[in-house]
């Protein structure tokens, strides 16, 4: 098993070190073919990324946040991270059938 967590942002990663979590591999973009069963897949994925981690046996961690409009676009440190609320939120994401949508 092993924990990834998927960010490109120096803030985050000095929250996640800050929150003690145990993290194996520190990705900027996820591969999905390298997801197994049992893995662990923190970030703030696309939903169609997070569908296909799940589908492969992972579980998904969302690192959520509630960022003020003068807040987005910028760099957020991990002391504004924490004050905009950051948590992860697990979640099970399933692509479904279309039914015939177009």
């Amino acid at each position: 098993m092993t924990t990834y967590f998927v960010t490109r942002h120096a803030g985050a990663l000095d929250w996640a070190s800050a929150e003690g979590l145990t993290v194996d591999q520190r990705l900027e973009h996820l591969d999905a073919e390298r997801i197994a069963p049992g893995d662990v897949v923190i970030g703030s994925l696309p939903v169609s990324l997070a569908a296909e981690v799940c589908a492969r046996g992972a579980r998904y961690l969302h690192l959520t946040m509630t960022v003020p409009s003068e807040l987005r676009g910028i760099e957020l440190s991990a002391a504004q991270m924490r004050l905009c609320g950051a948590r992860l939120e697990p979640y099970r994401v399933e692509r479904l059938d279309a039914g015939g949508m177009r």
